[in-house]
């Protein structure tokens, strides 16, 4: 069964760290990818740049609207994510504890599928 790890992060919280801590908690996560891919789970994986360069998009009513980031009204950020190939939910959960931003970061786990339920 696909399921979906969030890595949802405090945003500003990436600015605390210098950059040799930055490069060793982004090193413990390529590890952590690595044992993924190794075990036969890992479908996919990415780590997403800050908010402060994105941007969202609605169409309301046939009219667009743009916000730029960062985003004032957001506490957390999604930082990345592991998309597996799980046999149980319990196996999802067992992984995402593993994951070493569950020590800085809320890994929420989802279960892939059609949004209608």
């Amino acid at each position: 069964m696909p399921f979906m790890l969030l890595i949802n992060e405090p945003v500003g919280q990436r600015a605390e760290r210098d950059l040799p801590q930055g490069e060793e908690l982004y090193a413990r996560m390529l590890r952590f990818s690595e044992d993924l891919k190794a075990r036969g789970v890992l479908v996919a994986s990415e780590s997403l740049k800050s908010q402060r360069d994105a941007v969202r998009v609605q169409v309301r009513a046939g009219q667009r609207r743009i916000t730029d980031g960062p985003f004032a009204e957001s506490k957390e950020m999604v930082g990345g994510f592991f998309l597996l190939d799980c046999a149980t939910r319990d196996e999802a959960v067992a992984i995402a504890e593993s994951c070493p931003a569950a020590q800085w970061a809320t890994v929420e786990v989802r279960e892939v599928g059609p949004c209608f339920n």
